[in-house]
């Protein structure tokens, strides 16, 4: 299947149109014209070789939906013409714990992300959503529920599953006190499950200037951590608090806010942190954890969660030429939006 995106060619390059083929449908493959795509900090990362060297070009793109256009001969599921969604992997071995635990993005063999991977079958490097078509294996293609709007729907593939696991893991429910740090495009959503979920949520920013944003998402007000005096009336009053910061950052301030048993989720920066101070974490038995995403089984949840509830990131549509701009402004700082790109926009020339 010949394609185009918008592909890095190195660290430094600004996204080109790129043309290239997918891959012939295997058995289980279900081919997918791609309607949106969200833009997350991630994509960014990658790209900027931020973490780590990357097999250029790559075409980025995690947060993608869609309507299936094709479906290899063994496909169950779908059929042509059906709205669907791929988030952030395509592949996993199927066969360890984790995945029959349903919790593919731990596979014990590694999960394989929707772009610059090898495909586990043919080695040939995965593209992602800033493109016109995808092909992916059937098990890791979801539904997304005809109550949704599929223009706002893309960032619940990341932003949206990002943050809704750890509310599930750590049973946030009815009177949970729950602190989000950071209200970005991952914030912002954490306080929507949140709130949906019945939970007490207040949002930890470093000025107040986002307490309308932050209550008009669900949250119950806003503490300023550079007033020290609020924090200090803080202390102990928080179940859980997720942690969307994206950059490094000094995790020392927040984790006197949790109560006995409280907990840390860091969701956000993948890298290097500020030196921990222990004495909170002892004499409080709290604890500081990470999360990554979500298995398929709880992205379709938060999808069907999400429809169920009218829950919707803050969406800013734009063009595929505008994919750079889009760039600069993300690595400029963090505002409670997600960035969608409308495929539609890219020409098949």
């Amino acid at each position: 299947m010949k394609t185009i995106g918008y592909a890095a060619h190195s660290a430094d390059a600004k996204l080109v149109p790129y043309h290239f083929e997918r891959r012939e449908l295997r058995l289980n493959d279900v081919a997918i014209d791609i309607r949106y795509c969200g833009v997350c900090h991630s994509d960014l990362h990658t790209v900027n070789g931020d973490w780590g060297p990357q097999p250029y070009p790559v075409v980025p793109g995690h947060e993608i939906v869609g309507v299936v256009s094709a479906v290899g001969p063994e496909v169950k599921g779908y059929k042509e013409g059906d709205r669907v969604a791929v988030g952030c992997m395509v592949d996993s071995c199927q066969e360890c714990d984790q995945c029959h635990n349903h919790e593919e993005q731990y596979c014990r063999n590694g999960m394989t992300p929707t772009y610059g991977a090898p495909d586990r079958l043919s080695g040939e490097i995965t593209q992602g959503g800033y493109s016109k078509h995808i092909v992916v294996r059937e098990e890791f293609v979801l539904r997304i529920p005809d109550s949704l709007d599929l223009s706002r729907s893309a960032p619940i593939l990341c932003a949206g599953i990002t943050t809704f696991s750890p509310l599930r893991t750590w049973n946030v429910g009815e009177g949970t006190r729950v602190g989000v740090i950071g209200l970005g495009g991952l914030g912002h959503m954490a306080v929507k499950l949140a709130a949906a979920m019945g939970a007490e949520v207040t949002v930890i920013s470093r000025s107040t200037k986002k307490e309308a944003e932050a209550k008009a998402s669900g949250a119950r007000g806003l503490l300023a951590s550079t007033d020290q005096a609020a924090m200090q009336a803080a202390a102990n009053t928080f179940d859980l608090i997720i942690d969307t910061v994206p950059v490094k950052h000094d995790l020392n301030l927040y984790v006197p806010l949790l109560d006995v048993d409280g907990t840390l989720v860091i969701v956000g920066q993948i890298g290097p942190m500020e030196e921990p101070m222990t004495m909170p974490l002892v004499f409080g038995r709290r604890r500081v954890a990470g999360s990554l995403i979500g298995g398929i089984a709880e992205t379709q949840e938060v999808l069907d969660f999400c429809a169920e509830h009218q829950i919707y990131p803050e969406c800013q549509m734009i063009k595929m030429d505008e994919i750079n701009d889009a760039f600069e402004h993300l690595a400029q700082g963090d505002f409670a939006h997600r960035i969608v790109i409308d495929m539609a926009s890219l020409s098949v020339d």
